[in-house]
């Protein structure tokens, strides 16, 4: 069976003669001369097969046909509207898609704040997250499952891992203590040294999956005795409140929530940092959107 094919100018002509019931006004409307509008619906009525206008001297009129196609007709222009507009927003980064990798530590004092502007400024972009810790969002990002990560550093120094990506520092906290409520560290009134954990048995962190806390906790307590090491900041404070070590953690986990822990200021704890990190050839708009939306930390 032929397939109609008629244009959308075509189909703008036949809506303003039907609306306007009138070839002077409808060409008038659309600032053009009668003649070109009369053929633009002679066009279209043989494209379509059937007659949509009965004119005479005195007076234009939509068939039954007509009636029908106007219907489709003001649709089909409705739907070129709307797919243009939603092209433009695309463009300028006000629609589409983000996948966004976050480690559980990075949701309190960046995720959520970057989510509730996202809701108000952006409606339109639709954020899918990915809770992992910062090595798998490094694996998202080179195998194009992540469009922006939320993690720790340092990059892999790999030649292609370090040219392939790119990030910035957009927070920073100091390093704290994490120990058991009824722990001596805990009575102290005064920041906590290194030399305090000599005898103290420590929850550390996978050298592999989690290695900037690994290096952090290795480096400010010189020889700690490592009792267990695991990847998730939480699960660390968990052992603690367990009673089955201490551990140094980010000063937002504070926020997290846990009972049966206290946490303790460090003497000279250096700083924590959380860092964007995306592709060096992304060509997404939506992502250099949501990257000015982010805090940048020199």
């Amino acid at each position: 069976m032929r397939q109609p094919k008629f244009s959308l100018e075509q189909v703008a002509a036949f809506v303003a003669v039907a609306e306007e019931l009138h070839f002077g006004r409808a060409a008038e409307r659309l600032g053009m001369s009668q003649p070109p509008l009369s053929r633009q619906v002679q066009k279209l009525e043989r494209a379509v097969g059937v007659r949509l206008l009965e004119r005479d001297n005195r007076k234009v009129e939509l068939t039954e046909a007509g009636r029908a196609f106007l219907t489709e007709a003001h649709r089909m222009l409705a739907l070129v509207e709307t797919a243009g507009d939603l092209a433009r927003r695309v463009d300028r980064g006000a629609a589409g898609t983000l996948r966004l990798g976050f480690t559980a530590t990075s949701a309190i004092n960046t995720l959520g704040p970057l989510l509730r502007r996202l809701t108000e400024e952006l409606p339109d972009v639709d954020v899918i997250l990915h809770e992992q810790v910062t090595p798998a969002q490094l694996d998202g990002l080179l195998r194009g499952e992540l469009d922006l990560a939320l993690g720790r550093p340092p990059l892999d120094a790999s030649t292609h891992t370090a040219a392939a990506l790119t990030s910035r520092t957009v927070f920073r906290e100091p390093l704290c203590a994490v120990v058991p409520g009824n722990h001596r560290l805990a009575d102290l009134t005064r920041p906590l040294r290194a030399t305090d954990f000599t005898t103290e048995k420590v929850i550390g962190y996978s050298p592999v999956e989690a290695r900037y806390f690994h290096d952090l906790t290795v480096r400010y307590l010189q020889e700690p005795r490592i009792e267990h090491q695991v990847q998730q900041i939480l699960t660390v404070i968990l052992l603690v409140a367990a009673g089955r070590g201490v551990a140094l953690v980010p000063a937002a986990a504070r926020n997290l929530g846990i009972d049966g822990v206290k946490y303790c200021a460090l003497k000279d704890p250096g700083q924590v940092e959380l860092r964007a990190i995306w592709r060096r050839d992304s060509t997404s708009k939506v992502l250099q959107r949501v990257l000015t939306m982010l805090p940048e930390h020199h």
